[in-house]
């Protein structure tokens, strides 16, 4: 949907937050220090953004597997009634075997038609969700080395109480 931010995007929109936080935070010591200070309270709470985003990315990944499948039963649906059409067409035309046999040709030739069209549209839907699918995963991929990171460096913290946030 043109304007909608794709699966993942706010997920990472709160990583980079949490990055600049870090980037922009003043070491305690001087220019040179190894560690930086941070308001854990406004970490924390995009960490809970972060945490809370998680839902709604699934939901959008659902919503398009469920547009997918409303895409391809619509498609199926189409094919059929266009199949059911040319065949009903094909017995009220029909009086003589060759117009039949005409009739049946093109009905099987409208068949083959919509098929195609069902399977590119399934081919079509299938490859945007797995595009959406590995853009998802490629975020929380980043988004838990990043929560690893920060839970590595909390650790430290509370085992080093001597030190202040380690960015």
């Amino acid at each position: 949907m043109p304007g909608e931010p794709l699966p993942g995007e706010r997920i990472e929109s709160l990583v980079d937050e949490l990055e600049g936080i870090i980037e922009d935070a003043k070491p305690p010591f001087g220019k040179n220090a190894q560690f930086k200070v941070i308001e854990t309270e406004v970490f924390f709470n995009i960490l809970d953004e972060i945490r809370m985003s998680y839902p709604e990315e699934w939901q959008k990944s659902r919503r398009i597997l469920r547009e997918r499948d409303e895409l391809i039963s619509s498609a199926t649906a189409q094919a059929d009634s266009i199949v059911a059409d040319a065949q009903q067409q094909a017995l009220t035309i029909a009086g003589e075997q060759e117009i039949v046999r005409l009739a049946q040709q093109q009905a099987e030739d409208i068949r083959a038609r919509a098929d195609q069209y069902e399977r590119d549209t399934r081919y079509a839907a299938e490859d945007y969700a797995e595009q959406v699918f590995t853009h998802l995963e490629e975020n929380l991929k980043s988004l838990t080395g990043t929560v690893a990171r920060c839970r590595q460096q909390l650790t430290e913290q509370a085992n080093n109480p001597g030190l202040t946030s380690g960015y």
